[in-house]
């Protein structure tokens, strides 16, 4: 399995068992065997690394500016900067539906791909230590360029706080289009601001909540907010 070392020479961590491994490439649209279980405590390890991580570099942070920055480094577009570090998209078992979609490079497979690799790795080593070693070695330029600030905020909280800040009516989120299968959706949802805006801003996701953080970035973006 020669693609597998290739891999585990750019993860910088060599498995004693490949079966952990290949579950938390395998994607469930190609087996029953997935990597939905790793993926959820690839979670829990993860938010938990970052959040110790954070403790220690910032002890001058509150609470807000720590859950703020950890969102930051765990949501799905952060994970995915992370899978492209080691190009996981070439390594994806997908279903042949995904395969023509271009499942490979969907960021919110690629995310829970890497979630599912570091509970592999807790698996594989019997040790958080070393997960946590691994999670702070690929994190590191993320960790290095973060720092505590209104920009940690995400785009729903920062324009709701500018439109509290002055007094304006608050948007209004509707989802006017929903479409795919259960497991796979992608969400349309219309933000309107009052007074600011001439038109309805339309943004898209994986979920609602996604959909709605988009149509507010757009919004931020159009309004020229910093």
């Amino acid at each position: 399995m020669m693609y597998l070392e290739r891999l585990q020479k750019k993860l910088g961590y060599q498995f004693a068992n490949l079966d952990y491994l290949e579950q938390a490439l395998t994607h469930r649209s190609a087996a029953a065997h997935n990597n939905e279980r790793l993926e959820f405590l690839g979670d829990s390890i993860l938010n938990f690394a970052i959040g110790k991580a954070l403790y220690e570099k910032f002890p001058k942070s509150n609470e807000g500016e720590l859950s703020r920055m950890r969102a930051a480094l765990v949501k799905e577009q952060t994970l995915a900067v992370v899978a492209r570090q080691f190009n996981l998209g070439e390594y994806l078992k997908l279903g042949a539906g995904e395969l023509k979609s271009g499942g490979h490079r969907r960021e919110s497979i690629l995310s829970d791909c890497v979630e599912a690799i570091i509970a592999a790795v807790y698996l594989d080593s019997g040790c958080i230590d070393k997960t946590l070693e691994q999670v702070y070695r690929w994190y590191a330029d993320l960790l290095n360029q973060m720092k505590p600030g209104e920009a940690q905020k995400d785009p729903k909280t920062r324009l709701q706080e500018f439109l509290q800040g002055r007094k304006l009516k608050l948007p209004e989120y509707e989802v006017i289009d929903i479409k795919g299968e259960a497991h796979n959706q992608t969400f349309k949802v219309s933000c309107r601001i009052e007074k600011l805006l001439d038109e309805a801003i339309i943004g898209t996701g994986t979920s609602r909540r996604k959909a709605e953080q988009n149509a507010a970035q757009q919004v931020i973006v159009a309004l020229n907010l910093k």
